[in-house]
């Protein structure tokens, strides 16, 4: 044949997640821990590496791991679910409970993903809007869930990219008025300290997700995990792929989850850090910042565009363009980084914004030039 069959044809609009690789000495528009994982560890694994055996295929349920994850949550574990990273098991909870005919209330801005997979899934995307405050709109929620068609919510709380937490009692509000599948995305709880945990029991509907890439060092392995009943476990377990968790991704995740008391410290260094960004961000004229309980800040300026290409090519200093996301316009996202990245990246603002003003001014002054020579002439 001289030619192929197209693809399905719902990937035709479908624009794929752009998890752009751009180089820069400053890095902070990933959500990513400033720092590897501590010497002590990483020495850990040197001396074991050798025996590591790479030539067989890992468990396919992660089974050490399920065990220790479910009993720092007084769980069984037959309640928690491995995956590679929290993408998979977002796709995988769409696989199970979306698909044609079934239903994802989404509530943009929000991570991209919930809407992305339920697009490739075949999965009709119900979006409510945010409020201009990034507050989720509870009463729309509520009253589109009691029309009884939803088959999906997926609430980020922290809500990435705006870093603002839903109250408590609305989502056990979204609990009590629906029987779908509701994802509580806790992906930064350890800065956040905000969980749904303690309703699991009485809310069947309810899984958690969490990941071992911001507050544990761990994006490049990619282990993620969900907590749920045992019986929403058992179908997503239907439709994942097996062995999706490689082996050396579940020995690190194990290792590091047994030493996680070794990361309180710098877990409290990056909430410091994330103040003084966050108070930093609020002195320079022109700056908008968002409360934030992640590890990241959002905020925003006029020119946002331009400023972020600033920022990279004259500094050298790499964040997160959301300028042209609907309800997002005109504004960045900032990664807390490092004491050092940090101050970095507040410089660059600084002297960037200055060389704005000072151009405006010289801007402004020739227009008045021109106007009172114009004046004289007449």
């Amino acid at each position: 044949m001289d030619r192929i069959r197209d693809p399905r044809p719902e990937l035709e609009f479908l624009t794929p997640y752009d998890a752009k690789d751009i180089k820069a000495d400053v890095v902070l528009a990933s959500n990513e821990h400033p720092d590897n994982i501590p010497g002590e560890i990483l020495e850990w694994f040197a001396e074991r590496l050798p025996r590591f055996p790479f030539n067989r295929y890992p468990d396919p349920t992660a089974k050490e791991l399920r065990k220790l994850v479910a009993e720092a949550n007084g769980l069984d574990a037959e309640n928690i679910l491995v995956g590679n990273g929290g993408d998979e098991l977002i796709f995988d909870i769409l696989l199970a409970w979306g698909g044609p005919g079934r239903k994802l209330l989404d509530m943009p801005p929000t991570f991209a993903m919930y809407g992305i997979d339920a697009q490739v899934t075949g999965t009709e995307v119900v979006s409510i809007q945010r409020k201009a405050d990034f507050a989720v709109d509870e009463e729309a929620v509520i009253a589109r869930l009691s029309e009884g068609d939803i088959d999906i919510v997926m609430i980020a709380h922290p809500n990435n990219p705006t870093g603002n937490i839903s109250p408590e009692t609305f989502l056990i509000d979204v609990l009590n008025t629906t029987d779908a599948l509701v994802l509580v995305d806790e992906a930064y709880f350890e800065f956040s300290r905000h969980t749904m945990r303690p309703h699991m029991e009485r809310h069947p509907n309810l899984v958690i997700l969490r990941t071992f890439s911001k507050a544990f060092s761990l994006a490049g392995m990619r282990v993620g995990y969900i907590l749920g009943q045992e019986s929403v476990i058992r179908e997503i377990m239907k439709v994942r792929q097996p062995y999706s968790v490689n082996a050396f991704s579940q020995w690190v995740a194990t290792k590091v989850f047994r030493e996680r008391v070794v990361f309180q410290s710098e877990i409290r260094e990056l909430m410091r850090e994330r103040d003084r960004l966050l108070h930093g961000l609020e002195e320079l004229q022109g700056v908008e910042s968002f409360p934030t309980e992640a590890n990241f800040v959002l905020f925003k300026v006029e020119q946002a565009g331009a400023l972020w290409r600033d920022l990279l090519h004259s500094h050298s200093v790499l964040i997160r363009d959301f300028s042209r996301v609907p309800g997002l316009e005109d504004c960045l996202r900032v990664t807390v980084g490092s004491t050092e990245e940090n101050t970095r990246f507040l410089e660059a603002m600084r002297d960037i914004l200055t060389q704005r003003r000072q151009a405006q001014i010289m801007t402004n002054g020739a227009h008045a030039r021109h106007g009172s020579a114009g004046e004289l002439g007449y």
